[in-house]
């Protein structure tokens, strides 16, 4: 679940401004994009030697990225200004220093022309290096100013195969306080290509994304450019604990953390009487797993009992499984303080021996709090909560229309019967 960006008003209404606070629309922050202000997206593709390997449906990597931007170039969004940078793409030598330069721009970041752009992307041809942080930095460059959203889409089937750690680029971007989220997809991917680019994505709150089919990277890429127009929330890190009396405490927001193979996480949120939780819990599988697994999203009191609970599962179709649950808190005295509820967050994925456990399984919390009867809700325990009335009264007006139906029936056959 997406959680929105909270407009703030400014504290200092005076009286004869208090009913222009409502309607005033709120200024973002510095360095927060502004809702309706065009979004900027980078491609930034890996055309380095490797790209020529044909284990991509049969066909090489290259030729399925080619395809893939050609559907993505198609459904692009009109307020989505859009570029593309080419890393490896015009150096076939050997010389590191020459190699680790090797980043162009193919197409310009702004209003897409997208016969201008299929052609460039045409001439690509698997070439050289593979360098990664360089062509990140100045794809950062490449996508500054506006007030829109900026993403960084990077496509690639290999580690950096130049000096920079391009993990440590990527956090040198998030600390510039630039909104700026880097997302990263693996080709077929190894172990340590696939712990390298989801190190990247996670330093700006991004996603990594496993690839081994040409509709799956199509679907993928035209995913994150679209959702470059959701002015949402980035993403806040944070690490759960063993236990609900270690557990941070969470706010309204969108969250970030791991966990490892059947490993359980606690946090906490205070609800307040009259508002109620609204929580989901999301746990990504980024290497291979076995075929069955879930996700557990539980509320429980500081005392250990339980006060609503969720839980999914997944069967290998799917990159993602979710959870969610409500909790509502009703009306009391001024003087009611709020609960402390404790949220755990479990998984059953498993793996086999050869996967490694670490780093662990990205997860996306999201906490809401809204007030009640703004927005009641009647879906709590075990998805009941306070409805349990309703179904008791949809139970007993079922009963008795059956009786009445069933009378009604025997009355008519016992006057055909007389007839």
């Amino acid at each position: 679940m997406i959680i929105r960006k909270l407009l703030a008003v400014g504290s200092a209404c005076g009286l004869t401004a208090a009913l222009a606070c409502g309607l005033v629309p709120a200024t973002a922050h510095a360095g927060e994009p502004v809702p309706g202000a065009t979004a900027k997206v980078e491609l930034v593709l890996d055309v380095s030697g490797s790209m020529s390997a044909k284990d991509i449906d049969g066909q090489s990597r290259m030729s399925a990225a080619k395809q893939a931007f050609d559907d993505v170039l198609d459904s692009t969004p009109q307020d989505v200004d859009l570029g593309i940078r080419t890393l490896g793409a015009n150096y076939p030598g050997n010389d590191r220093q020459t190699g680790c330069k090797d980043t162009k721009q193919l197409y310009p970041v702004g209003a897409l022309n997208r016969d201008q752009a299929k052609s460039a992307v045409a001439t690509l041809q698997p070439t050289g290096w593979t360098p990664i942080g360089p062509a990140l930095l100045a794809a950062a460059k490449d996508i500054q100013g506006g007030d829109g959203t900026h993403r960084l889409v990077l496509i690639t089937d290999g580690e950096d195969t130049c000096a920079a750690n391009p993990c440590d680029v990527a956090r040198q971007i998030a600390a510039q306080g630039v909104d700026l989220t880097i997302d990263t997809l693996g080709l077929v991917p190894d172990t340590h290509t696939r712990s390298q680019l989801s190190c990247i994505a996670e330093a700006t709150g991004g996603t990594y994304t496993t690839v081994q089919h040409r509709q799956q990277l199509t679907t993928k890429v035209t995913e994150l450019v679209k959702r470059s127009t959701d002015t949402a929330v980035t993403p806040t890190a944070v690490q759960g604990a063993g236990t609900c009396e270690a557990a941070p405490v969470l706010k309204r927001g969108l969250y970030t953390d791991r966990e490892t193979f059947s490993q359980n996480r606690w946090y906490r949120v205070e609800v307040s009487p009259g508002q109620e939780l609204r929580a989901s819990a999301t746990v990504s599988d980024d290497r291979s797993v076995n075929a069955d697994y879930g996700v557990l999203l539980r509320g429980v009191t500081l005392h250990g009992r339980e006060i609503v609970r969720d839980d999914e599962s997944g069967t290998g179709r799917t990159d993602a499984v979710s959870a969610g649950i409500r909790y509502p808190k009703p009306e009391a005295d001024d003087d009611t303080p709020a609960e402390t509820v404790c949220l755990q967050v479990g998984n059953s994925f498993s793996a086999p021996a050869s996967v490694k456990t670490t780093p662990g399984l990205p997860v996306e919390l999201s906490i809401d709090l809204v007030h009640s009867p703004d927005q009641p809700s009647d879906v709590a325990f075990f998805g009941l909560g306070r409805g349990w009335w309703l179904l008791g009264l949809l139970a007993v007006t079922g009963a008795v229309a059956g009786l009445l139906t069933g009378w009604a029936a025997r009355w008519r056959m016992n006057t055909g019967g007389t007839r």
